[in-house]
């Protein structure tokens, strides 16, 4: 992004902090929640209703939350620089239509800013079910965020018959830089930021958006902060039985644990039950208090370390999806709020 068009960008967030209400805080995380269709007769595992999702946006109106752009988050996040305490970034993923039908008027309504990642092709071909360009040009109207979700949505780990590790990325290459490209023409977007789709990514992939100037958004939940893989974004998908209030209120809440290196180097793996090793950096929750679970149960820990927060999962449980989640959590004292961190196995030999 070109210098001029940054200033504004550090001076909205500058008014942002000096004009925080009486007994808000700065912080160094903030979230950042996914959703797909806003409907009732979409699939349910990628689903909200638009009456739970009116529920979503009001409760965050309600209790002091600062949504803000996804850009802006970011970048603020990765310089080391506070935002306010809880904020929080909106994103959508695909460019399905009842976005546009269902979800954009609320938002608007509420005055919330938000962020659509594309997959190019279903819009160019005018496929049933998605937005069209000037649908998303209305939205670019009233300051919605347009970025990348590759031109076809591909499963970003299979290979076609016959193709080289090298040749799949250079075909991952050419189809990120294309979508950007058409986002870029039909919009005058280009933010370089990825959602990987199905949240899936290898070290291979890694480096290519690194080499290509891209941000990676992913589906590995928790709270985005000053010691995130920024290759790697967690954020919360709210869908299905995730898209409850109850629940969801938790994770509109959360914190950043403060981790340190990249667990595990590879989420990719071909075990059923992968162990990994997590450093905790000292932070504002105690490390006693650190508990692990997947599937809602817990998962056998031990501390290499616990001084230095060198912590060992074991599951002892198999699993047999194609992506899965160990999930950290740990109270913070004095509040209701909790540290959420988790780390993402995907088994690409296993179908949906």
């Amino acid at each position: 992004m070109e210098a001029d068009k940054k200033i504004p960008k550090l001076l909205i967030l500058l008014i942002l902090l000096i004009n925080l209400p009486a007994g808000a805080m700065a912080a160094e995380h903030g979230v950042i929640v996914q959703y797909h269709h806003v409907d009732t007769g979409t699939p349910p595992s990628t689903t909200i209703s638009p009456d739970d999702f009116r529920r979503h946006l009001q409760y965050l109106h309600d209790n002091g939350f600062h949504v803000m752009a996804l850009d802006d988050m970011l970048a603020a996040l990765r310089n080391r620089e506070q935002i306010p305490d809880r904020s929080i970034a909106i994103t959508f993923d695909d460019g399905y239509l009842s976005i546009y039908e269902n979800a954009f008027p609320l938002l608007v309504e509420f005055g919330f800013p938000f962020t659509l990642f594309v997959s190019t092709q279903p819009i160019d071909d005018n496929q049933p079910g998605f937005m069209d360009w000037d649908q998303i040009n209305e939205m670019v109207a009233s300051g919605a965020l347009i970025a990348n979700h590759m031109v076809d949505h591909p499963y970003m780990l299979e290979p076609i018959a016959g193709e080289s590790d090298a040749d799949r990325i250079q075909r991952l290459r050419e189809n990120l830089l294309a979508a950007e490209q058409r986002i870029a023409a039909n919009t005058g977007q280009s933010h370089r930021i990825l959602a990987y789709p199905y949240g899936e990514y290898d070290p291979a992939i890694r480096r290519m958006l690194e080499e290509e100037g891209f941000l990676g958004v992913a589906q590995n939940s928790g709270a985005v902060g000053f010691h995130s893989d920024f290759l790697a974004i967690p954020r919360y998908p709210l869908a299905g039985v995730y898209a409850r209030l109850e629940t969801a209120r938790d994770k509109f809440a959360s914190l950043a644990f403060r981790v340190g290196g990249r667990n595990p180097e590879n989420p990719v793996t071909n075990s059923d039950s992968p162990a990994v090793q997590l450093e905790f950096l000292p932070g504002d929750y105690r490390f006693e208090q650190i508990s692990c679970f997947a599937d809602g149960n817990p998962i056998n820990t031990t501390w290499l370390n616990q001084e230095q927060g060198l912590l060992s999962l074991q599951p002892e449980q198999a699993f047999t999806a194609r992506r899965w989640r160990y999930i950290c959590t740990a109270p913070q004292p004095g509040s209701n709020r909790y540290f959420w961190y988790s780390v993402q196995w995907i088994n690409p030999a296993r179908g949906e």
